[in-house]
């Protein structure tokens, strides 16, 4: 039996059956409803599109009620406890789990391609020495378009495939660049010989050494990392990937557009804000009076609450465990005491468990983004990274898909109309 949605129309009295396909129904039918014919057919308002479905993709799945979060059908707490980064990249992109031959083809492919052209470099030394590292990975990004022209043949699987490997190869390399470039350091090339994850720690904190080698802990905790920002459904960032690829772009100018998506303080830099809070409650003991000015309208709890998630946030709970092999090699932030307890004070209040809101994914991350000594200019990079290899099975998924077209949202139009123009000899006379 066939589900459908019966919409009647009280304007005109006329009834029209909307075919309902996995829980949703098509814009387009919806445009078929008319007062008459002279007039256009209803469009569907919803700003920030927080209930239009804008594609059918098959990489991420996210249950929010329940607090669920998949990668191609894989829970988030299993992949992050027994798998790593670049096999859940290889997941993401191809859709399957690797074989160990695919799996150590894939490993050699991207640590093959972890070097950039010198001509990146010197283009990244012409950043001002106080310029943000989100910036120059941005802008480095997109001009990586301009050193593999034939990026733009994106119907070729092969071409594809390639731009894939390069992006999540170089994409440690430029992070860690930019990293070194606000400090005035030389840049560090990549090490083959080291893990993904254990190369890029190489490229950002390597000084006189011959060899770096980073704490097995912290290469592990950083990997984790990557894999819960790995890929999040169809985010601001992830959106904004797919709105620019659906003009056929090349991949580069798509995840440069998401990298800019992130920038924002809204998407990618909420860690920040929570360091910021945390550091302004100051002790354990203003905690209560901080609750009572969230509950009064005076202070503002970050790191709580999801769009998605409204039982929580299972990113959460996978890294405030991180926290404890990252602290036991850096050093406990005394920052961690006064989110731990606010935490505990946040869900025993019935203010907070009636509005759903719980500790998301930048209320711990931050914190161990600053045990590692990173500033908070450099956390949204971080998560650009991980970010990586989703966006690019996003815009993949993109590419093969004959649904898709331009982007090119509606709009209600809300101006004058038919206004007679006077020149600029009379109006100013």
């Amino acid at each position: 039996m066939t589900e459908s949605l019966t919409v009647r129309d009280n304007r005109t009295g006329q009834e029209y059956d909307v075919p309902i396909t996995d829980g949703s129904i098509k814009a387009a039918d919806i445009g078929k409803i008319k007062a008459d014919e002279e007039t256009p057919g209803l469009a569907v308002y919803d700003p920030g599109f927080v209930n239009t479905a804008s594609c059918r993709s098959a990489v991420t799945y996210i249950d929010g009620e329940k607090g669920i979060l998949e990668y191609r059908g894989y829970p988030i707490e299993q992949l992050a406890e027994k798998s790593n980064f670049l096999e859940v990249s290889y997941l993401l992109i191809h859709g399957d789990l690797p074989t160990k031959a695919e799996y150590e083809a894939w490993v050699h492919e991207i640590t093959y391609h972890t070097f950039v052209h010198e001509n990146v470099k010197t283009f990244m030394q012409g950043f001002r020495y106080d310029a943000h590292p989100m910036g120059m990975l941005m802008a480095s990004t997109g001009a990586l378009s301009t050193f593999y022209p034939d990026a733009r043949n994106i119907s070729d699987p092969e071409n594809r495939h390639m731009q894939i490997v390069r992006m999540i190869a170089k994409m440690p390399t430029l992070g860690a660049w930019s990293f070194r470039h606000a400090q005035g350091k030389p840049y560090i090339y990549p090490d083959n010989d080291l893990s993904y994850t254990a190369n890029f720690l190489s490229m950002l904190f390597k000084m006189s050494e011959s060899k770096y080698e980073a704490d097995e802990r912290l290469v592990k905790a950083l990997d984790i990392l990557f894999i819960l920002h790995a890929d999040h459904e169809q985010n601001c960032s992830t959106n904004a990937v797919r709105s620019v690829g659906s003009s056929q772009v090349d991949p580069y100018s798509a995840v440069s557009a998401g990298i800019g998506a992130l920038y924002g303080p809204l998407h990618g830099g909420a860690n920040e804000a929570v360091l910021r809070m945390l550091r302004r409650i100051g002790s354990k003991e203003n905690i209560p009076a901080f609750i009572e000015g969230v509950k009064n309208g005076n202070e503002k709890l970050m790191g709580f609450g999801h769009r998605v998630y409204k039982n929580h946030d299972p990113r959460a709970t996978i890294i405030k465990k991180a926290c404890d092999d990252v602290f036991e090699v850096t050093g406990v932030n005394p920052l961690l005491e006064i989110a731990k307890e606010l935490e505990k004070i946040a869900l025993e209040d019935e203010y907070f468990i009636s509005r759903k809101l719980y500790p998301n994914v930048d209320f711990y991350s931050g914190l161990i983004y600053e045990a590692f000594q990173f500033p908070p200019e450099m956390f949204t990079v971080l998560f650009a990274i991980g970010r990586t290899p989703g966006w690019l099975a996003q815009w993949l998924e993109l590419t093969q898909d004959k649904e898709q077209k331009i982007a090119r949202p509606k709009q209600i139009y809300t101006g004058e109309r038919r206004l007679d123009f006077t020149p600029a000899s009379e109006r100013w006379a």
